[in-house]
């Protein structure tokens, strides 16, 4: 994963755990050998960490961590995932991949807990179309839809009741500027756009599944902590526009020299929704003009990585219950930073927080982290999640975690 050539967009994360020069491999600075991890024998693995991380075994439980056959991959490169060569230490082995089709997988008689797996096929079917997903499942072809389209919603709340899932999920949707690009390397213009948002009509009307205004990119309540926005956070919505106005003024923009610029985000009806309704209210309130534009998901985080973008939309979903699975995408130098952010105080805010030995220090850390991110806003949080889902009544044992994952070996089918 550290290793440059491999290419993982997350490489960054060992070197977050504070794993043994884990960072400089990843810069290519070090050789992948000096990593502080090493087999002592078949059933023990030591890590070594340069301090200690109060979020290091949650972080271990992350997807990116799984290991992986290391024969396999040399001998099959990146054919290694086909099904015929796929090898995986979970509950379900790979037994069929048709790309845009489906992916069928089957029980794994050698999983360590396979005597309490009950379901045993599986199969997972990329559907781009969110309503397209919703007809599927009326007609009876899938259990479990993924996500609901939000102008369907009330109305399926009202025909399907219970069928309708919704749960909290430890996720935050932003808008991430380009720091390096002008006029976003300006503080004012970015702190301008964050207050004359309105987020409570985006989480509430817009949205309107319990989605809750975000002042904060990582949560209100995680890991034990809780975490609150910047002061202008609770102002009146008139003296947040009022203060927009004169920070866009101060930075050269008024009527008569706008500001102008590119929306993107990634082909969905959601995010459709949700920048028609941003791009309004910064028309509305400041008489700035955000043009949309849309790409497919891979092109986006292409534009992304190269630094080809005004604003993004974006979002983060947890990998661990921590604040810092948030936080330290914004650290300098963090492979996942693509708004470019960098402020020494804000990384040494973190380190702080990964030595902390008390949950209470650990908040005053992250809440330091936080404060400078709502006083320089390298992204502007717009609302924090909830998972919604469609689950035929007869699918028992489907409770998603806080995290939004859920899983087919805890799933069992009642008669029906």
């Amino acid at each position: 994963m550290v290793t440059p050539t491999t290419g993982s967009p997350y490489a960054s994360y060992p070197g977050n755990m504070h794993i043994v020069n884990a960072a400089d491999i990843a810069l290519g600075k070090k050789e992948p050998d000096t990593l502080g991890v090493k087999a002592l024998n078949d059933t023990t693995l030591e890590v070594t960490l340069t301090q200690p991380t109060s979020s290091f075994l949650a972080m271990l439980a992350h997807p990116s961590m799984v290991p992986l056959d290391k024969v396999l991959v040399t001998r099959y490169g990146d054919k290694w995932v086909k099904p015929e060569h796929f090898v995986g230490s979970g509950a379900y082995r790979l037994q069929d991949w048709v790309v845009n089709e489906r992916i069928v997988a089957v029980r794994n008689p050698r999983y360590w807990d396979d005597k309490h797996t009950v379901i045993n096929q599986v199969t997972y079917l990329p559907i781009r179309s969110e309503a397209s997903d919703v007809n599927r499942y009326k007609a009876g072809e899938v259990d479990i839809v993924y996500t609901l389209p939000i102008n369907q919603f009330s109305q399926l709340k009202k025909t399907l009741g219970d069928e309708v899932d919704v749960s909290p999920q430890l996720a935050t949707y932003y808008y991430e500027f380009n720091t390096t690009r002008a006029p976003f390397n300006d503080v004012r213009v970015r702190r301008a756009l964050n207050m004359a948002l309105d987020k409570d009509i985006i989480a509430e009307k817009v949205m309107g599944q319990g989605q809750r205004p975000a002042w904060v990119i990582s949560q209100p309540e995680i890991g034990g902590v809780k975490l609150h926005g910047p002061d202008y956070a609770s102002w009146p919505r008139d003296k947040r526009i009022a203060e927009a106005k004169k920070l866009l003024a101060e930075a050269g923009f008024s009527e008569s020299h706008p500001l102008s610029f590119n929306l993107l985000y990634n082909t969905s009806e959601s995010h459709q929704r949700v920048a028609i309704a941003a791009a309004s209210m910064w028309k509305k309130n400041l008489g700035v003009e955000a043009k949309l534009q849309n790409q497919e998901w891979k092109t986006m985080l292409d534009a992304m990585h190269t630094g080809n973008f005004d604003v993004v939309r974006y979002a983060w979903i947890a990998d661990y219950d921590d604040a810092s699975t948030f936080l330290n995408t914004f650290r300098t130098g963090d492979s996942e930073n693509t708004a470019k952010y960098s402020n020494p105080d804000y990384d040494e805010a973190l380190r702080d927080a990964a030595k902390a030995q008390d949950p209470a220090q650990r908040a005053r850390d992250y809440q330091k982290a936080e404060d400078l991110l709502g006083r320089d806003v390298p992204a502007i949080p717009v609302y924090h999640y909830v998972r919604t889902h469609l689950v035929k009544p007869w699918v028992g044992g489907f409770t998603p975690d806080r995290l939004g994952y859920y899983y087919t070996k805890d799933m069992y089918i009642k008669k029906h």
